[in-house]
C-alpha cells in the first residue's frame, strides 16, 4: 500500500471523510480534493444537519489567516456553529506552502509562497466551488466569502475577479491586496478591523508578521469599493452598544445607496486586536476580541440581504 499523501494526511488530521468523485454529500464534515494546475488542492467542507437535498442552500466560503489551514479556520471562527443554527454549507479552503499547517493564499501583495509563486486562487476557487456545487444542492445566488486575516485580503480578490460568482464578502483583520478593484458587478462588503491591530495594521504599512508585506490600509480597502459600488461617499456612523466590559468598543460605518442594492460597511472595534469579533483569541499576542458583537451573526444577516440578483 503507498503511504498517505501530504494533502490526504492533512485531511485526516482534519477529522472529515474524504469525498469521492461523483459523491453526493449529506450532513457532516467532508473532506474534498481536487487537482488545479500542477498543485493538489483541498476544502473541508461543512453540510449542517438540516441540509436535505432537494432544498438549495448558502454556501459560505472562509478563507484561513496565512501560516494555518483550513481546520484551523474552522476552530478560530466558529462558523461550523453558525453554519448549523442558520442553515448555510461552510467551505473551508485550505492554502498552499511547503508545510501542511503553515499555507498561505495570493490574495495580491499577500501572502508568502502562495504570492511568491503566483498561485491562481481565484481559478483554484472557482473550480472548488464547481465541485461542491456537484456535491451538494447549493443556492448559486448565495454563496458569500469571508477570511482572517491573509483570508480576507483574499476575499476582497475574489469580490473583484469572480463577482460572477460571489454574491457578497465579509474580510476580517484582512485589507485589500490590490491597488484597486474592478468588479464585473457591484458586490457588497461588511468590513471588521481591530484598531489596534499590529499584524495587518488598521492605518496600513508593515505589519508584525512574518510575511513583510506592506499592508494597504483600511480606509484605502473601503473607499475603493465604495467607488467601484457607486455608493453615497458620505457615511452614516453609529456607535454600537457597549454590552461587555472588554476593552473595547465598536462603530458602524454604512455607505449605502450603491448600484443593485450594494452597500460597504465598516465595522472598526476600538482597542481590538488582530481577532475575530465574538471570539477568544487562541493567542494573546493577537489582542483583544471584543464581545459586544458577533462577527458571525452579523455577516450572515448582511449576507442575506445581498444575493446575487
Amino acid at each position: 500500500m503507498r503511504p498517505p499523501s501530504a494533502i490526504a494526511t492533512l485531511l485526516m488530521l482534519c477529522g472529515a471523510t474524504a469525498i469521492a468523485a461523483g459523491e453526493q454529500l449529506g450532513p457532516g464534515d467532508h473532506t474534498l480534493s481536487l487537482a488545479v494546475g500542477d498543485l493538489q488542492r483541498s476544502a473541508i467542507v461543512h453540510v449542517p444537519p438540516r441540509y436535505v437535498r432537494a432544498v438549495p442552500m448558502p454556501v459560505v466560503l472562509a478563507f484561513h489567516g496565512g501560516g494555518a489551514n483550513a481546520d484551523t479556520m474552522v476552530r478560530f471562527s466558529g462558523l461550523n456553529e453558525k453554519a448549523d443554527e442558520a442553515g448555510f454549507i461552510g467551505v473551508y479552503p485550505n492554502g498552499t506552502g511547503r508545510l501542511q499547517r503553515m499555507l498561505t493564499f495570493n490574495g495580491g501583495n499577500c501572502c508568502g509562497q502562495a504570492a511568491a509563486n503566483g498561485v491562481d486562487d481565484v481559478e483554484f476557487t472557482r473550480r472548488l466551488l464547481d465541485d461542491v456545487a456537484n456535491a451538494c444542492t447549493i443556492d448559486p445566488k448565495r454563496v458569500f466569502a469571508t477570511g482572517m486575516s491573509n483570508g480576507g485580503i483574499m476575499a476582497y480578490r475574489l469580490a473583484s475577479e469572480l463577482s460572477d460568482r460571489i454574491a457578497a464578502i465579509a474580510p476580517v483583520g484582512g485589507p485589500m491586496g490590490t491597488k484597486g478593484c474592478r468588479p464585473g458587478r457591484p458586490v457588497s462588503v461588511i468590513h471588521f478591523h481591530g484598531t489596534e491591530d499590529v499584524f495587518a495594521p488598521f492605518q496600513g504599512g508593515r505589519g508584525r508578521g512574518l510575511s513583510g508585506t506592506s499592508f494597504f490600509s483600511v480606509d484605502h480597502s473601503i473607499a475603493a469599493w465604495v467607488e467601484a459600488d457607486g455608493c453615497d461617499p458620505t457615511p452614516v456612523t453609529i456607535r454600537l452598544p457597549d454590552t461587555t466590559d472588554d476593552g473595547t468598543t465598536v462603530t458602524r460605518t454604512t455607505y449605502g445607496q450603491g448600484k443593485d442594492g450594494a452597500e460597504i460597511v465598516l465595522i472598526a472595534i476600538e482597542g481590538g486586536g488582530h481577532t475575530w469579533p465574538g471570539r477568544e483569541p487562541r493567542l494573546a499576542s493577537l489582542g483583544k476580541s471584543t464581545r459586544d458583537i458577533s462577527a458571525n451573526d452579523l455577516m450572515w444577516d448582511f449576507f442575506q440581504r445581498h444575493p446575487l440578483p
